[in-house]
Parts: C-alpha cells; sequence; structure tokens
C-alpha cells in the first residue's frame, strides 16, 4: 500500500478545448500518456457530463492502473482540470513513472497556473515503547 500520491490543479487551460469535453479523445490520450510512463492500464472509463446553463459538459476519465489510477476531471466553463496520480509502489518504485505521467498530461492542458502536491502514501507508524 506504500506509494505515491499525486495531484494538480490546473487553471486557466490554454489547451484546444476538444480536450475538455471530448471524453473519447480525452481518455485515449490519458491511455497512451499512461502506457509512454511504463505504467499497465488495466480498465478504464471515460463520461462526458451534459452541457449546462454555463456551457459544455466536462469529462471524467479514469484509467485504472496495475500499479493503481489515474483520474482526470475537467471543468471546461472555467477551463479547468483536476489530476490524479496514484501509485502503489508494491514490487517496485513507480515514482518517477507516476512523475512523468503527471507532467505529460499538465503539458497537453497547458495551463497558465498549475497547483501541485504530493503525498507519501502507506507509511507504516512506528510506535514507541
Amino acid at each position: 500500500m506504500q506509494g505515491l500520491h499525486l495531484t494538480a490543479d490546473l487553471h486557466d487551460c490554454q489547451c484546444q478545448a476538444h480536450w475538455l469535453v471530448d471524453a473519447e479523445a480525452l481518455g485515449a490520450r490519458c491511455t497512451a500518456a499512461v502506457r509512454h510512463a511504463g505504467l499497465q492500464p488495466v480498465g478504464q472509463l471515460f463520461h462526458r457530463f451534459p452541457d449546462t446553463a454555463e456551457g459544455p459538459g466536462g469529462v471524467t476519465a479514469t484509467v485504472l492502473l496495475a500499479e493503481s489510477h489515474l483520474c482526470v476531471h475537467t471543468w471546461p466553463e472555467r477551463r479547468a482540470v483536476t489530476l490524479d496520480v496514484y501509485v502503489c509502489n508494491f514490487g517496485g518504485d513507480h515514482s518517477a513513472r507516476a512523475r512523468q505521467l503527471l507532467e505529460t498530461l499538465v503539458a497537453l492542458f497547458a495551463p497558465r497556473e498549475a497547483v501541485r502536491q504530493s503525498l507519501q502514501r502507506g507509511q507504516v507508524p512506528v510506535h514507541a515503547g
């Protein structure tokens, strides 16, 4: 269960608009990015939400990995995206691959601002006594 959990909140994305609304195109790009990073996709779900009064519906793209998961959520009316990459490091350290995947997707969306966070998961507590 030990692993690396990366997130990025992307604001004012300058990418082509279809990356924010086309579930199939975004899903295919996510899957290709996963493979390019050296991670193993084992399942996927890509969903486009209905249009609203504020504009076109966004997309949720989820790729299940042998190592854990990638999730992408878009808000086209705000030109915003959230990214979530988690890799378990059972059997090997996949941290560099997770970082590569995140940076590939950040580059795709070309945000003017990106807020990144990194969390080490599954640390075993040390008990005094």
